[in-house]
């Protein structure tokens, strides 16, 4: 019996918001594991500096700028891909996007900003990519959630919205497309630290009552993904659907 490997060699994989944060680290996990890794993201000048630094560790990288609430730029994308490439193996679902504010404060503006990124977005393309992959007959594909699709926490009504609205399309879509050999799953990150949040975690009251918030009593990085991210992107994962994998140091466990 042939078991099965984390190598994702001859695998293309696409990275939405993947030019920096969480989602370059990404990408660079299943670039080091050899997919071919393309990028997108609405900031050309960070999506070209971010396959910069990919193809200096000799990862097969490329850039194509998309607004993912835009169908025709998400179906321009997923055509473009394809025509260079012949498949769509893989699916990093990422781009997000966050506006915190009071319940009391929050504009119809700031629910639209971020419901149509964060879960417009996410459909329109987990909806293009699901039909290459049916027409592979194989596709992985990996939501990016948060630990507030499952928790509470003030002065996040819409990005929580969002992101539990994730957590659902994630076992519908993985319900719907297993005949097809295509396993949806996702990913729930807890805080991690990264160029973006740096700044944010550097208050004291607010760094401390996040660590004492998980049971590993630390802040994620970016490091902490890489495993996770493999193994559902990769083959040892195949008997793995419809699953919401938080990846928050045991914060959801309490």
């Amino acid at each position: 019996m042939n078991w099965p490997t984390f190598d994702l060699q001859g695998k293309i994989a696409l990275v939405t918001g993947g030019s920096k944060g969480i989602g370059f680290g990404m990408a660079q996990a299943l670039g080091r594991h050899g997919a071919t890794v393309m990028i997108s993201s609405r900031g050309v000048e960070e999506g070209e500096k971010a396959v910069l630094k990919l193809k200096e560790e000799n990862i097969k990288a490329a850039f194509i700028p998309c607004d993912v609430s835009r169908k025709e730029q998400v179906e321009g994308l997923v055509n473009q891909i394809v025509d260079r490439y012949g498949s769509l193996d893989i699916l990093i679902n990422n781009a997000g996007h966050n506006i915190r504010k009071p319940l009391v404060d929050v504009e119809e503006s700031d629910w639209d900003g971020v419901l149509n990124v964060n879960l417009k977005g996410i459909f329109l393309i987990g909806q293009a990519c699901a039909r290459q992959m049916i027409k592979q007959h194989y596709g992985k594909i990996i939501n990016i959630s948060s630990i507030l699709g499952t928790i509470g926490m003030p002065f996040q009504t819409s990005y929580a919205a969002s992101k539990g609205g994730i957590n659902q399309l994630t076992r519908v879509w993985a319900d719907e497309l297993a005949p097809y050999n295509i396993t949806v799953n996702a990913i729930g990150p807890g805080y991690i630290k990264t160029p973006m949040t740096e700044e944010w975690l550097s208050d004291p009251e607010r760094l401390e009552k996040i660590t004492n918030s998980t049971m590993i009593k630390r802040i994620g990085e970016i490091r902490d993904l890489v495993g996770p991210v493999v193994f559902l992107a990769s083959d040892t994962s195949a008997y793995v659907t419809g699953q919401v994998l938080h990846v928050d140091g045991g914060w959801t466990a309490r």
